[in-house]
């Protein structure tokens, strides 16, 4: 793992993303909440907190996100809501034993969770919160270095080109995942898209991932094969000796291309150089005229005088051809 790539532990108050939902046709999904997760790190520690006998419908696709589901008694028994203070017990302890886990995510909207984010932040830690609009507390959400409302997840963007369907399926599908990660990293303000950059994530995306599958013997092939379709552009780092994408196909599509910004100044630097031209053709013409006149006009001593003078009309023409030019560039 990179020094600056960030190690990630998910804790989630799931009684409170329950709250959320109520009213709500639609059902929680792990997925996108990981999906999304894994764009800004490697995720090492999943929690979820929660009387599931109360969300039994929900215990199956949680487990089979990996997720630890950590049981809290009755609220009954307890007498109080006691996943708060078992979630914050845990996240202060794995902040103070494992060093190297830098950012804490908090899957809830409770406000009580406020001093827990600030003392994670004392530490050195990157928090993340994630809750729903309806449920989130505007103490938690601007007290998190981030936060993502769950109904942003899974939203279709619009800056993402789907892959020429003339290409093999393979392709198709290679080609989509590299750019689906070349956008994911653009979400996180990434710079430089380093090449192995690129596959990290993939790999934290899909960990099946393996190029040799798609018929490529290295990452490097597969990008110069992405190059060669037009799917992204790469330059060739000559002090890491390794490729970086500088384009690719869904980005900065309101930006006008390269192709497109050069035409008009070639367009409109055309039509000077064909007037400039055709003065050039006419020069001849005046240039045999005034050696005409200087050869009957044997009175006087010095023709090549009367040539230069016969020749100033078109130097006189070619600097206005010359303004001219300038004056459309």
């Amino acid at each position: 793992m990179h020094d600056n790539e960030r190690a990630l532990a998910v804790f989630i108050d799931f009684e409170n993303l329950a709250l959320g939902f109520q009213g709500r046709s639609g059902r929680f999904d792990i997925g996108r909440v990981l999906e999304r997760l894994v764009e800004k790190g490697k995720i090492l520690a999943k929690k979820a907190y929660a009387d599931w006998n109360r969300f039994q419908p929900y215990t199956a696709a949680l487990h089979e996100a990996a997720i630890e589901l950590i049981e809290i008694p009755k609220r009954s028994m307890s007498g109080k809501n006691s996943a708060d203070i078992r979630l914050c017990v845990d996240a202060m302890d794995l902040a103070y034993s494992k060093e190297h886990i830098n950012t804490f995510v908090i899957v809830s909207g409770d406000s009580d969770f406020s001093p827990l984010v600030s003392k994670l932040k004392e530490n050195g830690k990157h928090v993340i919160g994630l809750g729903m609009q309806n449920s989130t507390s505007d103490l938690l959400r601007d007290n998190c270095d981030e936060f993502i409302y769950y109904e942003d997840l899974g939203q279709p963007t619009p800056a993402v080109a789907d892959v020429s369907s003339k290409l093999p399926e393979s392709k198709q599908k290679v080609f989509q995942l590299v750019l689906d990660s070349l956008l994911a990293l653009k979400r996180e303000n990434k710079e430089v898209l380093w090449s192995s950059m690129i596959k990290e994530t993939i790999k934290r995306k899909k960990p099946s991932f393996n190029e040799a599958y798609y018929g490529y013997r290295t990452f490097s092939e597969l990008l110069q094969d992405a190059k060669k379709e037009g799917v992204l552009d790469l330059e060739f780092d000559q002090r890491s000796r390794s490729f970086v994408v500088t384009r690719f196909l869904g980005a900065d599509t309101n930006e006008p291309s390269a192709a497109s910004s050069e035409a008009p100044s070639g367009s409109s630097g055309e039509p000077p150089r064909r007037r400039r031209g055709r003065r050039r053709r006419s020069a001849p013409g005046r240039e045999s005229a005034a050696s005409s006149k200087a050869g009957s006009a044997a009175s006087e001593p010095a023709p090549d005088a009367a040539e230069s003078a016969a020749e100033s009309p078109e130097s006189d023409s070619q600097s206005d051809s010359g303004s001219l030019f300038g004056a459309n560039d």
